[in-house]
């Protein structure tokens, strides 16, 4: 519990048995609940995860009905499906994550039984049978986190590279009312942007642009950073079936917010380097997170939001149509004996570029209230 709300982490984890012990381990007390989502690993994360959740008392809470097995040992009775009829769409339909409630004839208990459980976070060991990506498995983890009732939702990755110790900074502008939404945020400060590689701090770069574009918060930086908190009114705004669930689901998810009119802050923070390595091959993702970055675009000015920026999106779309005229002008006039086709077709590209301007300038003053930014006390 922190400041009176209750404290939900997940932990998304894919091959990660050398890091993620010491993440669980390096949570503070005040957290409730970590909802250790293991992505269908190949290495012993998954007994890593187990052994840390017998280590805490597990909660033996399954968030999905599903068949399961400890071992060659089958699960000795049923779980009870907890999931309200109101939020049964929120489940996972055919979803195979699943949590073991024993684990080698150790009892799991709810620490609010009165049990022996350890002093701190209950862990949730939730693991998926086929890989879904990391989006994937931060959605199991949300999804499990408002069954349980969290008020604030952190998501810390399993790799080791966010430090605990900062999550209280994260979680307090979402528990104080200030923001809906906290992301941290690496690339504002210099000696923090110093610790990336010049591959890296491109990629980001180019992505925390095209992000913006996309998503209308201009003033947020960093899209890629993992390390978020929630409120339980913003995440149940989003549209779980249609968020991406590969490492474009940062990004997808700010859209959402977006248009949900949610308030954003970034939280300047470190990250930490070490032997890990990511999971994310830029030469390959940039293209494609592109493509989606655009579908999203399209998308978030057709559903519109609040009347007040609707200005933009109709700017936009006016620049796409002088564009297109522009361009098909231009294609005409090549070859044609058209002499006044090209100064016409000119004019359109050129108005294009003035119309884009002005719906960038009239989104950036809409959305502009929406962003935030927390200093690091340094």
């Amino acid at each position: 519990m922190y400041e009176g709300h209750r404290v939900g982490v997940v932990v998304p984890v894919y091959n990660e048995a050398a890091f993620v012990g010491d993440v669980l381990d390096g949570l503070p007390a005040f957290v409730d609940a970590v909802y250790a989502v293991d992505d269908c690993s190949t290495d012993r994360s998954w007994a890593v995860i187990l052994e840390r959740a017998v280590r805490a008392g597990a909660d033996g809470f399954a968030h999905e009905q599903a068949p399961d097995t400890v071992g060659e040992r089958p699960l000795e009775s049923p779980v009870p499906d907890p999931v309200p009829a109101a939020r049964a769409d929120r489940r996972v339909e055919g979803d195979d994550a699943r949590l073991d409630r024993r684990v080698e004839g150790d009892e799991t208990r709810r620490a609010s039984d009165g049990g022996t459980a350890a002093a701190g976070p209950r862990v949730v060991p939730i693991r998926h049978e086929t890989n879904r990506g990391r989006g994937g498995a931060v959605k199991t983890g949300y999804r499990a986190a408002l069954d349980d009732d969290m008020d604030v939702v952190a998501v810390l990755d399993g790799d080791g590279q966010m430090d605990p110790a900062e999550l209280d900074r994260l979680i307090d502008p979402v528990v104080s009312g200030a923001a809906d939404y906290a992301k941290g945020d690496r690339l504002h400060d210099p000696a923090d942007r110093r610790e990336m590689s010049g591959w890296r701090l491109f990629g980001n770069g180019l992505l925390t642009l095209l992000t913006r574009v996309s998503s209308g918060y201009w003033g947020m930086s960093d899209p890629q950073n993992g390390f978020t908190a929630i409120s339980r009114e913003a995440l149940e705004d989003l549209e779980f079936d249609r968020l991406y669930e590969d490492y474009g689901f940062l990004n997808d998810v700010l859209v959402q917010l977006n248009v949900a009119g949610a308030r954003v802050v970034d939280v300047s923070m470190r990250a930490r380097y070490g032997d890990e390595e990511s999971g994310i091959q830029y030469r390959s993702f940039v293209p494609r997170l592109s493509l989606l970055l655009l579908r999203r675009f399209v998308w978030r000015l057709r559903v519109g939001g609040a009347s007040s920026r609707r200005q933009a999106s109709a700017l936009y779309g006016l620049a796409a149509l002088a564009a297109t005229g522009g361009i098909g002008g231009s294609a005409f006039s090549v070859g044609a004996d058209a002499d006044g086709v090209a100064p016409i077709a000119l004019a359109a590209l050129v108005g294009s570029v003035a119309l884009a301007a002005l719906a960038v300038a009239a989104d950036r003053r809409d959305n502009g209230p929406l962003v935030s930014r927390l200093e690091p006390e340094r």
